[in-house]
């Protein structure tokens, strides 16, 4: 147990503390939304007796019933369909896409219905609808199951984008999520989802973090990382390691992708003068170079050298045999280090 304190300085109340792995992180989260919020609703292929895929909803439909946890057909674009006429009448659903590369169906849905009713109607309309997708790789997943679509629906205007890395950040992430009157992309990072670390238990609706803000993970003067999702255990990794050949590097989780929290990249930049962005997705036309632009447009003048880039190759994601060589690594993480403290 922690206990809170309020702006007297007199302890307030007590807040549970539970170590708790990412999957179960959002399955508390998204337990504390159906309990504080009537009109919270969730919906997906086997999510109800089953708990989904990875068990993120497990018991979630005994406990608050099959009306508000709900088991639908095998139809991504049904799904969200369904979920946005929802949304037009108050509710606020949150639909499961089982895997990344299955949510492709509902892209049309997503990108020309969701993300746009909102600017179509002059605001007048608000669609609160939450997607959430596991995605990434590094679980040995056949194909079509270990894709890194982020930067599709971040191209798209209307949707927030955002990611966890940690089980706090998932717990905290997952209800402002739910509680945004936008609609968001709530991509899970699967590979990392049995990782497990404290987690305060607030009640839904207590402020966190916000949507919209990176975090710096890890203070550093020569280089910045920059990460999110699967990648900033990655960066973590790699900076002990450069730590320990005397090299020191700041580490941003961007925690969202859209929209992006490029004055937290900047100033860690202006005070390194150098940067390293790492992703799973492909490195052509990804979220690095999107980094990397806004980087060299607004500290041309520190910078020591080019913003290097390490992620994925410009390919179909291969066989669970060799992800290993697609996915980034320490060791390709530092190899860019090395590159860009050599100027």
């Amino acid at each position: 147990m922690t206990t809170t304190a309020d702006r007297t300085g007199t302890a307030a109340t007590a807040v549970a503390t539970e170590k708790v792995t990412l999957a179960r992180a959002i399955t508390l989260g998204l337990r504390a939304a159906l309990a504080g919020d009537p009109k919270v609703l969730l919906m997906g292929e086997d999510i109800g007796r089953l708990g989904g895929v990875f068990r993120v909803t497990d018991g979630l439909q005994a406990e608050f019933g099959p009306d508000r946890v709900v088991d639908t057909p095998l139809a991504e674009s049904g799904i969200v369909g369904t979920a946005i006429g929802l949304a037009m009448r108050g509710y606020r659903p949150v639909c499961e896409i089982q895997f990344d590369g299955f949510v492709f169906p509902a892209f049309d849905q997503i990108t020309t219905m969701l993300a746009k009713l909102h600017a179509r109607s002059r605001g007048r309309i608000t669609v609160p609808v939450v997607i959430r997708i596991p995605y990434g790789g590094g679980i040995g997943a056949v194909e079509h199951h270990s894709e890194s679509p982020e930067v599709l629906f971040a191209h798209t205007a209307g949707l927030r984008v955002v990611t966890p890395s940690t089980p706090a950040d998932a717990y905290t992430m997952i209800q402002e999520a739910i509680a945004s009157p936008d609609p968001v992309i709530f991509l899970e990072p699967k590979g990392r989802y049995w990782d497990k670390a404290e987690v305060a238990l607030t009640p839904y609706g207590t402020p966190g973090a916000g949507l919209d803000r990176a975090r710096v993970v890890r203070s550093g003067t020569d280089l910045t990382v920059v990460a999110y999702g699967p990648t900033v255990h990655t960066a973590l990794k790699a900076a002990q390691v450069a730590a320990e050949e005397g090299t020191s590097l700041e580490v941003i989780d961007l925690r969202t992708i859209s929209p992006l929290d490029h004055a937290t990249v900047v100033e860690s930049v202006r005070g390194t003068g150098r940067c390293v962005v790492v992703h799973e997705a492909s490195v052509s036309h990804g979220v690095g170079a999107e980094v990397a632009a806004r980087v060299t447009e607004e500290c041309f003048y520190e910078l020591e050298a080019p913003v290097l880039r390490v992620g994925g190759f410009h390919t179909p994601y291969p066989p669970s045999r060799i992800e290993h060589e697609y996915l980034p690594s320490v060791d390709r993480v530092l190899d860019a280090v090395d590159r860009a403290m050599a100027h």
